[in-house]
């Protein structure tokens, strides 16, 4: 799968038993539909961040296009308002595109313990991603 920001190959890494692509060139992460929350791993928690999601409308971010389906992805805002960060959503339901270090931020920005071990993973695997 190519990089859906800087089209370089992407390679496939384990999280938390969770296979995720990601990008050693621009460091972006591609989630396939519902590894995000297999991530979380926990429901409710999944429902209320997936529940943020909300449209960002226009938007200056230069749009990218799904890996797997080539569409232009949508842009939406997730996690609490006062925290919301610009995310990549395929309109077919594909995935999630992450820019270097949102997805550290969106897991942060949720109740999650600091300390999670998913957190931890992140950061050991990417370590000094922003």
């Amino acid at each position: 799968m190519d990089c859906a920001n800087c089209k370089n190959p992407m390679i496939t890494a384990e999280l938390e038993n969770v296979e995720i692509d990601f990008c050693s060139g621009c460091e972006g992460i591609w989630l396939d539909a519902g590894e995000l929350e297999s991530l979380l791993a926990d429901e409710a928690q999944s429902r209320h961040l997936l529940a943020s999601f909300v449209a960002a409308g226009q938007s200056t971010e230069t749009g990218r296009r799904c890996p797997i389906c080539r569409k232009t992805m949508e842009k939406v805002y997730a996690g609490p308002k006062d925290k919301a960060i610009l995310l990549d959503r395929c309109p077919r339901g594909h995935g999630l595109w992450f820019d270097r270090g949102e997805l550290k931020q969106v897991l942060e920005s949720e109740t999650l313990n600091q300390n999670s071990k998913v957190i931890q993973l992140l950061k050991e695997m990417f370590n000094g991603m922003d």
